[in-house]
């Protein structure tokens, strides 16, 4: 294993893409530690330390959420952005055309879009956040030239994160959003393991059983991560005969593979943005109304600290996207038309309309486990601080969840890549 992976930095080739991929993702890490100006560092530590929902968010910012840098928002505008248009395609047949039927060019078209779309949405969730930060005396009173500034300077950060990760996908190591999201995961590992060392250090062990329970639920956690993520429901194909001229096609089997998860991480973005959206429409009425804006907030803030409330509400919306998203990105019907097309069926299915209510019953008897499973990871942290307490038993799912999704979709790309070279594959 280790001499294979030596062989990666022996391909000049690869191991040129590979440093620059390293590079790019250190000027990440560079302008995720670039603060704008006017923070109180205490009172931002304190806002975070007592909001679950800005934690998870920083996990999407790519870490720089929690120094209030110029990337505070990260790739999350470009992601919403990219959601969004996906699903306008189930609204606007047009855009649903463009991303599915006419190829790379209506792909690159469709991307296009998105990126124009992250502007105004980057802009909208700068400004919100920016007076959610006044309103909590994290960031001092800003006039409105100021404001305007700071909201520049988000979009701008947002739109150079895009570009960065425009560029690493290109190298083809690896999704450059998703490793953008990895890189900021993976720098706050050395705080977390040294506030885990300092916190043991200084414990009584009176009670072991709880650092038993850690010890069993971290090793559940990351099993359960790995067997999900690649967990699938493998549905036979097989092609019929054909002649074309003197030659004979077909008759080959193949397999449809459907994921557990196929929505990944997505379910857990929609569920933060809407529990996230009363907080900032809140904080958008405060310059029209501030006594409404100030009950608002204290409203949802009662609300969401709580975190049996919250975890519920959190935990029913991750399902609930799961089913929704899955939905959008899986057409069974489309797929049974281009298993016709090709003189592909199911054997023991009819081809056309039987296929595809087949599938479609598939796909939603797999889809449960692995929505379940996303809840779970998704208030796991939340469920556990609450009844066994102490910071040591915020267990990272979602975090985790990336990190191995990201590592196995990076390794695959190098494995294809070594292939073609004929090396042996990671």
């Amino acid at each position: 294993m280790l001499g294979t992976a030596l062989q990666v930095f022996r391909i000049a080739e690869l191991r040129n893409k590979i440093v620059t991929v390293l590079g790019l993702l250190v000027v990440f890490r560079l302008f995720a530690a670039i603060p704008i100006s006017g923070v109180d560092v205490e009172q931002l530590r304190n806002f975070f330390s007592s909001n679950q929902l800005l934690g998870f968010l920083n996990i999407f910012s790519g870490g720089g959420l929690s120094n209030l840098s110029v990337a505070m928002l990260g790739v999350g505008p470009y992601i919403t952005a990219t959601i969004i248009m996906q699903l306008l395609t189930m609204v606007f047949p047009n855009l649903k055309k463009l991303y599915y039927e006419e190829g790379p060019a209506g792909r690159a078209k469709f991307n296009r879009i998105s990126r124009y779309l992250t502007v105004p949405l980057a802009a909208l969730q700068g400004y919100g956040f920016l007076n959610l930060l006044i309103s909590q005396n994290v960031l001092q009173p800003l006039d409105l030239f100021g404001m305007i500034r700071n909201v520049v300077l988000i979009i701008t950060g947002t739109l150079i994160l895009m570009w960065l990760g425009e560029i690493i996908t290109e190298r083809k190591i690896g999704n450059g959003i998703s490793l953008i999201i990895f890189a900021g995961i993976v720098s706050g590992l050395p705080q977390y393991f040294t506030q885990l060392y300092f916190q043991l250090r200084t414990a009584t062990f009176e009670d072991p059983t709880k650092y038993l329970v850690f010890a069993l639920v971290s090793v559940l956690v990351i099993a359960g991560v790995v067997f999900i993520n690649e967990g699938e429901r493998k549905v036979p194909i097989s092609y019929a005969r054909r002649v074309r001229g003197t030659k004979l096609f077909g008759g080959v089997s193949s397999y449809l593979p459907l994921k557990v998860n196929q929505a990944g991480v997505i379910p857990i973005i929609f569920a933060i943005s809407l529990l996230l959206f009363p907080q900032f429409f809140a904080q958008m009425l405060s310059p029209f109304s501030p006594a409404l804006s100030a009950t608002l907030t204290g409203v949802v803030t009662r609300a969401f600290n709580n975190p049996f409330i919250y975890s519920f509400f959190y935990f029913a919306l991750v399902v609930v996207f799961t089913f929704f998203y899955t939905s959008v990105t899986f057409d069974p019907k489309e797929i049974s038309k281009n298993l016709q097309t090709g003189g592909g069926f199911i054997p023991g299915i009819r081809p056309g309309a039987p296929t595809g209510e087949f599938l479609q019953k598939v796909i939603n008897r797999i889809t449960l486990p692995g929505a379940i499973f996303l809840g779970a990871i998704a208030v796991l942290p939340t469920l556990s601080q609450a009844v066994i307490g102490g910071p040591l038993f915020q267990v990272g799912g979602i975090a985790l969840l990336i990190v191995v999704a990201v590592a196995l979709e990076t390794m695959r790309q190098i494995d294809s890549q070594l292939t073609v070279r004929e090396y042996e594959g990671l």
